[in-house]
C-alpha cells in the first residue's frame, strides 16, 4: 500500500511536471533563445523520467526489500482492498482517455512505432504512468491478498519490489525515447524523403548534397539544404528558386519553421579559390 501510495504522489507530481513543460513550450521566440521554448517539453519529460525511477522505483524497492527482511503481520486488509479498487477505477478512466488521445495521434502507426517514431513524448509518457499504475496496482492487490489469506507477510515485501522493478522499466524506457528528442532527433523519413522530392522537381536543381532536419519541439522542425544548382542561373533566378522552395515545403509541413537552403555552387567556388 505505501509503495502505490508513493507511486500515485510520483504520479501527480509528475503531470504537474508536464503540464509546466507544455505550457513553457509554447512561450514564443525571443533573443536568448531564437527557434522558441519548444524543447522544454523533452526536458520535463526526461525529469519525469528521472523522478519515476529514483522517487517511485527507489522507495518502493527500499519498502520491499525491508517487508522482506523484517515482516511485519498483516491486519484486516478491507479498507486497503477498497482504496486500491478506487483508485484502479480512477486510473483506469485516466488511461482510457491516454488511450485514446494517444491512439488519435499515431495516426497509421502501430502503437510501439508511434512512441519510437512520435516526436510529442506527453503522449506517451501518460500513457506508459498510467499503465505502470494500473500493473502496480494490480500486483499490490495480490500481495495483499497473498499475506492475509497465507499469514505470511513476504508477499507483501515481494509485491512493494515488484512494483518498483515495474517502476524502474518504465523510467529507463521513457528516459531512453526522450533522450534522443533532448539531443536533436530528425523529423521522420517520410518528411525528410518528401522534402528531397520537392526540392529535386525544380529543373534549375542538379542534386541535392545534403539534406538535415532537426526537431526543435513537437512542432517545431529546421530543415537546411545544400542544393547544386544549375551553373546558368542568375542571382534574381537562384533567389527565386529558394523563396519558391521555402515557401512550397512550408506550405505542405506546417511543423518545418524554418529552411535554410545553400547553393552548393557558390559554396564550392569560395572554397576553390586560391588563397594569396
Amino acid at each position: 500500500m505505501l509503495s502505490e501510495g508513493i507511486h500515485s504522489l510520483v504520479d501527480t507530481g509528475n503531470q504537474v511536471l508536464l503540464l509546466h513543460g507544455l505550457k513553457k513550450a509554447k512561450q514564443p521566440a525571443d533573443k536568448q533563445f531564437p527557434f522558441g521554448y519548444g524543447k522544454e517539453i523533452y526536458f520535463w519529460s526526461f525529469v519525469v523520467a528521472i523522478l519515476i525511477f529514483a522517487v517511485g522505483a527507489g522507495v518502493s524497492i527500499y519498502e520491499g526489500i525491508h517487508h522482506i527482511i523484517a515482516p511485519t503481520p498483516m491486519g484486516d486488509p478491507t479498507l486497503s482492498f477498497w482504496v486500491l479498487g478506487l483508485a484502479f477505477v480512477f486510473e483506469g478512466v485516466a488511461w482510457f482517455f491516454a488511450l485514446n488521445e494517444f491512439t488519435r495521434s499515431k495516426g497509421k502507426w502501430g502503437y510501439l512505432e508511434a512512441v519510437q517514431r512520435g516526436k510529442d513524448p506527453s503522449m506517451f509518457v501518460v500513457l506508459f504512468e498510467d499503465s505502470a499504475a494500473m500493473l502496480g496496482l494490480l500486483i499490490a492487490f495480490l500481495g495483499i491478498a497473498a499475506s492475509y489469506y497465507t499469514g505470511n507477510p513476504l508477499f507483501d515485501g515481494i509485491a512493494s519490489v515488484i512494483i518498483g522493478l515495474i517502476l524502474a522499466g518504465t523510467a529507463i524506457w521513457l528516459a531512453y525515447e526522450t533522450k534522443s528528442l533532448l539531443i536533436g532527433e530528425s523529423a521522420n523519413p517520410e518528411l525528410v524523403s518528401d522534402i528531397r522530392r520537392i526540392v529535386s522537381h525544380y529543373d534549375t536543381v542538379e542534386s541535392i548534397h545534403e539534406l538535415l532536419t532537426m526537431h526543435m519541439g513537437p512542432d517545431f522542425i529546421i530543415a537546411t539544404l545544400n542544393v547544386n544548382f544549375k551553373d546558368d542561373l542568375s542571382t534574381g533566378q537562384l533567389e527565386q528558386t529558394i523563396a519558391n522552395m521555402d515557401l512550397q515545403i512550408k506550405q505542405k509541413y506546417p511543423p518545418v519553421k524554418r529552411v535554410f537552403i545553400e547553393a552548393h555552387t557558390i559554396s564550392s567556388s569560395v572554397t576553390k579559390t586560391p588563397q594569396r
